[in-house]
């Protein structure tokens, strides 16, 4: 499972031209599902995203979690990010899972972030043609992959 995180001081996600999700600061999370992933890769995952200390303290250090900062979650799939583009100059998603995996994994990540933030996460809708919006606030972008916890 590979998940990019976003420190953002707003973010949302269109779908048809309504608003799916809107959150203020947090995170946005670009999450991508491999067919090799389970439950064990979505609760390591997200005790990792929520423990995150990248936020600024009053002496401007990268030193609070989403819960010291009141931070809420924007989760979006995207099977994209296990491209290969090893070959040429069109992308295999091949290690992207298939849906009747990916989705189940999906939900139980939007479960799992819910319980250890607290509070239900804002998300998109799997396999939608999503419009995300946001301001990144650094930037600071984390990529974090639950194959490589090192």
């Amino acid at each position: 499972m590979i998940a990019v995180l976003q420190r953002v001081s707003e973010a949302s996600v269109t779908i048809d031209g309504a608003v799916k999700g809107r959150i203020n600061t947090g995170f946005l999370i670009l999450l991508g599902i491999t067919h090799t992933d389970t439950d064990e890769d979505v609760v390591w995952l997200s005790k990792k995203i929520v423990g995150m200390r990248i936020f600024n303290d009053e002496a401007g250090k990268m030193n609070l979690d989403l819960a010291a900062v009141g931070g809420s979650i924007l989760l979006i799939s995207q099977f994209t990010l296990h491209a290969n583009t090893k070959k040429g100059n069109r992308p295999s998603f091949i290690e992207a899972a298939r849906p009747e995996v990916a989705i189940p994994l999906y939900e139980r990540m939007i479960a799992q972030l819910s319980a250890d933030l607290g509070h239900p996460v804002q998300t998109g809708e799997f396999g939608a043609d999503m419009k995300v919006a946001l301001l990144n606030d650094g930037p600071v972008t984390i990529i974090i992959d639950s194959k490589n916890r090192q």
